[in-house]
């Protein structure tokens, strides 16, 4: 399978498909922490390629829930919001039977389509919380493999939102945006 995982800087998702025997590329703008194979540059020009399965994980400063109370007090962010939806949308229509967008709970007026799943770390084997909605075409909902919500639930906040609760820096976005391995673990075993 030609698996393309697109806004992936960890790639972490892109290694999972690898190690199930795939031929998997990840593409951001940023340079890999999780080395290669890796295209350092926009995404939007390999949707020109043909793909057996195309993952993505655009950006979501502008598109989620908890920015949406910056829409009242910064008004260039309504143009940012648009543009980060037609990047979402290109994803999502790209011609390929297979595609799977992630990102966190979308705002109503960012994206304007509901997800086909939320899922949780929780579900697969992480004892932690962090929303995270999938809208599939071609895809199957993805099924839970570890439930580990009851010890979960036992840890402190600070611990079952440790996402959440990162200090300000410059790794914090990186660290924010990384795929839970055992998610990246379930897609490739389920849609590889």
């Amino acid at each position: 399978m030609n698996a393309l995982i697109a806004c992936e800087e960890s790639g972490t998702v892109r290694d999972a498909f690898i190690k199930r025997g795939h031929n998997a590329i990840s593409c951001d703008i940023l340079e890999p922490s999780g080395g290669g194979p890796h295209i350092v540059g926009d995404a939007l020009p390999l949707l020109k390629y043909e793909w057996d399965l195309i993952i993505a994980h655009p950006p979501c400063t502008y598109l989620c829930n908890s920015g949406v109370q910056h829409l009242k007090t910064d008004k260039t962010r309504w143009g940012k919001m648009e543009e980060a939806a037609w990047f979402f949308h290109t994803f999502l229509n790209a011609k390929c039977e297979k595609i799977c967008i992630e990102n966190p709970i979308p705002h109503k007026y960012g994206l304007g389509k509901t997800y086909s799943q939320l899922i949780q770390p929780y579900m697969f084997g992480h004892k932690e919380r962090k929303a995270t909605c999938l809208w599939l075409k071609g895809l199957p909902k993805l099924t839970e493999t570890n439930n580990v919500k009851e010890e979960m639930l036992a840890l402190p906040k600070k611990d079952q939102q440790r996402l959440h609760y990162l200090s300000p820096g410059p790794e914090r976005a990186k660290l924010r945006s990384k795929t839970f391995q055992g998610i990246a673990d379930a897609m490739a075993a389920q849609w590889g």
